[in-house]
């Protein structure tokens, strides 16, 4: 009987020269090519049968693969991450290191994956979040329709103003009520995110809307006024150096006035 050689040799390619193999030894004592990425190993390939919930999934690899190569090639078919993955054989959840072939892992067995609590629990606080988000710009967004409706009356009090048309003072007074009603609506908005952001923009727009028409309230007041040349008034107290309620005289004015001290003397 011909015996073979214990210890590992290259093989020839097409050019006569050798390659080296990489060899690994693992779990058992057994000495395999090692892998040239995380998936492929030496040895036949098996396809393995598993049970995601409600989906089965049918998973080639080779038959002295790890589970946590196994997760990786799952990875591409569930979308879940390697780390969010639990699989369990024969009832018992195996370690990312061991191998399939040593747990009884054969051609056609059955693994069940499933997902880790964590994760799932992380996900449903984002599903939550985004649905809140997505809740929060829907309310800004019917706010924002209803200040472009009263962008269009505050535009029509600029253009009446500006041109010297007398605009009652109620139609100020109302305008401004409903734009602070869109305040409030806004302040009682839950937001975060980009729901947050919107809000922002849209109440520094209607904060906006009610100083434009506070100006045009003060101008159609005072059509004479004119806030470009507005004069500045500023009030200026004069310090007097006898002080406030003095009895000394107050200094002689100026004069053209010569006095001077000849007295005419009477007999």
């Amino acid at each position: 009987m011909r015996r073979s050689s214990s210890k590992p040799t290259g093989s020839e390619n097409s050019n006569g020269s050798k390659e080296g193999i990489d060899w690994e030894l693992r779990p058992g004592g057994m000495l395999v090519q090692k892998r040239d990425d995380g998936v492929r190993a030496a040895g036949p390939m098996i396809k393995i049968k598993v049970s995601h919930g409600s989906y089965q999934h049918e998973i080639t690899v080779p038959a002295q693969s790890t589970f946590g190569e196994l997760k990786r090639v799952l990875a591409q078919e569930t979308g879940l991450e390697p780390q969010e993955q639990r699989l369990l054989f024969r009832g018992k959840e195996k370690e990312n290191d061991e191998c399939l072939h040593m747990a009884g892992v054969k051609d056609m067995s059955k693994v069940v994956l499933l997902e880790d609590p964590a994760s799932k629990e992380r996900k449903l606080e984002q599903m939550k979040r985004d649905e809140g988000i997505s809740k929060a710009c829907e309310a800004v967004a019917r706010v924002r329709a209803e200040v472009d409706q009263l962008a269009e009356k505050v535009s029509s009090l600029e253009s009446a103003v500006h041109s010297g048309t007398k605009v009652e003072e109620k139609e100020f007074v109302v305008l401004t009520e409903l734009l602070m009603m869109q305040l409030l609506k806004l302040d009682g908005v839950e937001a975060e995110g980009e729901a947050k952001v919107q809000r922002r923009i849209e109440v520094c727009r209607v904060q906006n809307f009610v100083e434009t028409l506070d100006s045009l309230k003060a101008r159609n007041a005072n059509p004479f006024s004119d806030s470009s040349n507005a004069v500045s008034v500023t009030t200026q107290w004069e310090t007097f150096e006898a002080g406030l309620g003095s009895l000394n005289a107050p200094r002689p004015m100026a004069s053209s006035t010569k006095i001077t001290n000849d007295w005419e003397l009477f007999e």
